[in-house]
């Protein structure tokens, strides 16, 4: 099934020039994570490596490590507005992607800048808030459900995180499903939901692409044996970016999820932490050599590393 998103507003105009249509762009609200396992940093990583451009709008910063975060230092909704007004005042983008806002009124001031942008699809992100204190999940939960909710034209999300939270007086015995997670987000005007982390009865993990009316699309991996931080910002970046380069919402949902697998399948531990997924797999070196002894051949470590022509890496 073929599944399409408003086209951007922007791409209605024709270019000047190839060059200028070469990239696409992706407006991004996250804030701050110094272990680079979530927040912006994770975006524009991820939104790189699928072949689009990021524009980074910070929310805030965090103070976190890659196993838990200590606290959070939110950007008031004036600074996170300016930040966003100044770069679309010079660049459209073709796709909006929310991450942690960091505060109610920052998502207040987020759900009025995408207003003002109607037809530019909106890929919102439910990250898991349990860190946070009950009153702020609540304020930003109640925010994201009245304000940002009705602007959105995917929401992605683990089904944990999704059920919790959209699903709050959930009786039956059997857990809600996509659709049924999906038919309470479209309540509230989201046509589309990407539900994650759900377990099948092959113990793989299951990932579903919904309407309340059907499953448009769904993708099944191994499980990894791992706990890892900032998988689902990686999953959202790159649907947003994917997206944005012109790929319909099936096609970009099937492709971000294979991708995401490959990042999770090559991550990376670079502390005594969670395991990051490493989104620029792709440009990995090739495996080393053997040397006559058997051992692997390194690289030289005297050669000089600065030798290389301008813009001819891999990406």
């Amino acid at each position: 099934m073929t599944t399409h998103l408003p086209p951007s507003d922007a791409n209605d105009t024709a270019p000047d020039s190839e060059e200028e249509a070469s990239i696409a762009c992706v407006l991004v609200f996250n804030a701050s994570d110094p272990s680079g396992a979530s927040g912006i940093s994770a975006d524009v990583l991820a939104i790189a490596s699928v072949g689009a451009h990021a524009l980074p709008v910070l929310t805030g910063a965090y103070a976190r490590d890659t196993a838990q975060v200590f606290d959070f230092f939110p950007l008031d909704e004036e600074a996170v507005g300016d930040q966003a007004r100044a770069i679309l005042e010079d660049v459209p983008p073709q796709v909006i992607k929310v991450g942690f806002a960091g505060s109610a009124e920052n998502l207040s001031l987020i759900a009025e800048l995408t207003a003002d942008y109607d037809g530019v699809p909106v890929v919102a992100y439910m990250p898991n808030l349990s860190w946070w204190e009950d009153d702020q999940i609540d304020q930003y939960l109640d925010a994201f459900r009245e304000l940002l909710l009705p602007q959105t034209s995917v929401l992605v999300g683990h089904h944990s995180t999704l059920r919790r939270w959209l699903l709050p007086d959930w009786s039956s015995e059997k857990n809600p499903g996509p659709r049924d997670i999906a038919k309470a987000a479209s309540e509230l005007g989201v046509p589309y939901t990407l539900v994650t982390g759900l377990s099948s009865a092959d113990q793989q993990i299951d990932n579903v692409l919904a309407t309340p009316e059907t499953v448009v699309g769904h993708e099944k991996f191994e499980r990894i044996e791992a706990v890892f931080s900032g998988a689902g910002e990686t999953l959202s970046a790159a649907l947003a970016a994917l997206l944005a380069t012109g790929l319909d919402l099936s096609a970009a949902a099937s492709e971000a999820l294979h991708y995401l697998d490959r990042c999770l399948d090559e991550g990376f531990r670079p502390g005594m932490g969670h395991v990051i997924p490493d989104r620029l797999f792709w440009a990995l070196p090739e495996p080393d050599e053997e040397g006559a002894d058997g051992e692997a051949v390194g690289p030289d470590m005297n050669a000089d590393f600065f030798e290389m022509p301008i813009n001819e890496t891999k990406h």
